[in-house]
């Protein structure tokens, strides 16, 4: 117990939050709720800025590949450089470059008519920023919590985020609505200025000084070398690869498009949006209660579901009947996202996290540019119902594939262990019992 343990214990008060929960937790926490606040209503807001420029399905697609593009370009340097520099140094710069290519995005829809290049290129901005950001966070997070807990402070932080994400959809798609979609993208540039200035405050002075390397290459091929010899994880960034891939599409191009032309505009879409939201809030509050011994099995069955919203723009189905698909489609895919960051947490050492992260997310996100680009194409030549049926198609496909890796079956949750520098994974490690895996009492 420390200092302010003790001091707490003998003011006989209840601590403030959990022994896990700690400064650069609980800043991580609060500053991803201002981002996803801002940004789940400025990707709304984007696709109609598009559309209100008279654009089509193709533009919308052209330009959410132009963000994802420079993210598949440069993430691998930004997990070299996040396991190297100081991460949340990395990720206050990387803030900034968002903040500002928001507000020239939202000065340029707000003043004039922007053009489809204009558009094109600062949203790549902020791809750029988003592949230098989001290794250095993913690893700051994962090393900011320890112990047993680990996955219930992963399932907590998801909540919190997913409930900004909840309010950041359902508003931004009334804003757009209501004053337009350049009075959105300018809230969003404020969010992130918001977020560098709580980030700035994290303290890394617990991790461990980096050894130095043979420079970035060395780098990456080491973190390669983690991400190789496990066939768990690439097998699921495999997977995700072409799930994210045509789930992207279907949601950047043929959701607004099928908003517009049969949900009401806007409005509806957003509210289908943020009932995702609020499913992944549920699913991270299921998960702060449930903790599967087997955890890749459980999560990447809850991966199926991830099909449903394709398949319901395709029918379409009525805004009511879509909305409690996207809720249940988000309860289903929190189940796996916190399964696979406290498997990432369990197995990987901490000098790692951010190159591994790198690699899971350029993985994860390496065909999204390619499959929002030729969105509207495929939109010509097969039809928008044939075109979502083969999203929903292609997801269950790779999902059902992943199964077949033995060590997504049976990797189990370790109670007492977990990865440290330069400690090999063991998948099938288990140092608890099943009810040792229970949580005592409850986070409300």
């Amino acid at each position: 117990m420390n200092s302010a343990d003790d001091l707490t214990a003998a003011s006989g008060r209840r601590p403030r939050r959990p022994s896990w929960a700690g400064r650069n937790y609980s800043l991580l926490t609060a500053s991803a709720v201002v981002t996803h606040l801002g940004s789940h209503g400025a990707l709304i807001a984007a696709a109609f800025a598009v559309l209100e420029a008279g654009g089509d399905g193709g533009d919308v697609g052209l330009v959410a590949a132009a963000r994802t593009l420079p993210l598949v370009l440069f993430l691998l340097i930004g997990g070299a450089l996040a396991d190297r520099l100081p991460r949340h140094h990395v990720m206050v710069a990387a803030n900034a470059l968002n903040c500002v290519s928001q507000g020239l995005f939202a000065l340029l829809v707000l003043t004039g008519e922007p053009q489809l290049w204009q558009m094109m290129l600062l949203t790549a901005l902020g791809g750029t920023g988003q592949a230098f950001f989001s290794p250095a966070a993913e690893g700051m997070l994962l090393s900011s919590v320890q112990g047993e807990q680990a996955g219930r402070a992963f399932a907590v932080f998801r909540m919190a985020m997913q409930g900004a994400a909840l309010g950041g959809a359902a508003l931004g798609g009334a804003m757009v609505a209501a004053i337009g979609p350049g009075w959105v993208l300018a809230a969003d540039a404020v969010a992130f200025a918001v977020a560098a200035a709580l980030r700035s405050f994290l303290d890394v002075s617990g991790v461990p000084a980096r050894t130095p390397g043979g420079g970035m290459l060395a780098d990456l091929r080491e973190g390669w070398r983690e991400v190789a010899g496990r066939p768990w994880l690439w097998g699921i960034v495999v997977q995700f690869s072409i799930a994210n891939a045509v789930v992207g599409a279907a949601d950047a191009v043929y959701g607004p498009l099928v908003a517009r032309d049969h949900l009401g505009g806007a409005a509806p879409w957003g509210l289908a949006l943020g009932f995702f939201a609020a499913g992944t809030v549920g699913g991270a509050l299921l998960m702060t209660r449930w903790k599967p011994r087997r955890l890749l099995l459980a999560g990447t069955l809850c991966v199926f579901p991830l099909a449903l919203p394709s398949a319901a723009l395709a029918v379409p189905v009525p805004v009511g009947v879509l909305c409690a698909v996207m809720f249940l489609t988000g309860v289903t895919l929190e189940v796996f996202g916190v399964s696979w960051m406290t498997a990432l947490h369990q197995e990987i050492p901490e000098d790692k996290l951010s190159r591994v992260s790198a690699y899971d997310w350029f993985g994860s996100v390496a065909m999204v540019p390619l499959a929002t680009a030729l969105a509207g194409p495929a939109e010509q030549a097969f039809g928008r119902t044939p075109a979502l049926w083969g999203c929903a198609t292609l997801v269950v496909v790779v999902t059902a594939a992943v199964l077949c890796v033995p060590d997504v079956r049976n990797l189990r949750r370790r109670t007492k262990e977990v990865a440290v520098a330069g400690a090999p994974a063991v998948p099938g490690a288990d140092s608890g019992s099943a009810d040792a895996e229970r949580p005592v009492g409850g986070l409300g």
